[in-house]
C-alpha cells in the first residue's frame, strides 16, 4: 500500500492542457451578448438551469460559465435559484419519466416573456439515452424549445454563443402576445 501512496505522490497528474486563451474574442462575445441583453429586455438576463435528468457533461460547462476565467455575472448575467426570477430556462439532458412534470411545472412558473434553451445532444432528442423506458425524449417534447445548442458537452463559448443568437433572434410569437397582454 506504501508503495503505491509514493508512486501516486511523486507521479504527474493525466489532465489535459488548457486551451488556448483569445481573451480579446471572449471579451467581444460577452460584449455583445450584455449589450443585446440590454436592448432586447432592458436589463440583465437572468438564467435558471434545469437538469431533466442528464449526466451532467453539460452542468460542469454551464457550472464553467460562473467561474473566473469566464465570470458570466461580470456581463450582468445571473443564474437564479427559482423560475419564477427567469427569462431563460436552460434544460440540460434527456427528460426522464420522472422529470417531466417538474420540467412542464418549472416552464408554467416562468413568467413571460422566457425562453426555453436546450443545452447538449442529449436535450435534442434523447441522445444516448433515447428509447429507454425511463426517458420521454428531447425537451421538446414536454415544452416549446427556442434554442439548440449542440454538443457532448457543448463548451462555455458555445454557450455564449448560443445565448447571444437567442437575444438576436426575432421574438418568438407566444412572447409577443405575453408582451400584449401586459
Amino acid at each position: 500500500m506504501r508503495k503505491l501512496l509514493f508512486k501516486s505522490v511523486l507521479a504527474l497528474p493525466l489532465t489535459e492542457r488548457a486551451p488556448p486563451v483569445d481573451d480579446r474574442a471572449l471579451a467581444e462575445l460577452a460584449e455583445k451578448v450584455q449589450a443585446t441583453a440590454r436592448r432586447r429586455l432592458g436589463r440583465s438576463l437572468s438564467i435558471r438551469q434545469v437538469d431533466a435528468g442528464s449526466c451532467n457533461g453539460c452542468e460542469l460547462e454551464i457550472h464553467a460559465l460562473s467561474n473566473a476565467f469566464y465570470d458570466l455575472e461580470r456581463f450582468g448575467f445571473h443564474f437564479v435559484a427559482s423560475p419564477r426570477h427567469a427569462d431563460v430556462l436552460l434544460v440540460t439532458g434527456p427528460v426522464t419519466a420522472n422529470m417531466r412534470e417538474a420540467l412542464e411545472r418549472t416552464y408554467a412558473a416562468t413568467p413571460d416573456p422566457k425562453w426555453v434553451v436546450a443545452v447538449g445532444a442529449c436535450a435534442l432528442d434523447g441522445g444516448l439515452f433515447s428509447g429507454s423506458y425511463g426517458v420521454v425524449g428531447g425537451v421538446s417534447a414536454v415544452v416549446p424549445v427556442d434554442l439548440h445548442i449542440r454538443g457532448c458537452p457543448p463548451s462555455p463559448r458555445d454557450l455564449l454563443a448560443g445565448l447571444l443568437a437567442l437575444m438576436k433572434r426575432k421574438i418568438p410569437r407566444r412572447i409577443l402576445k405575453a408582451q400584449a397582454g401586459r
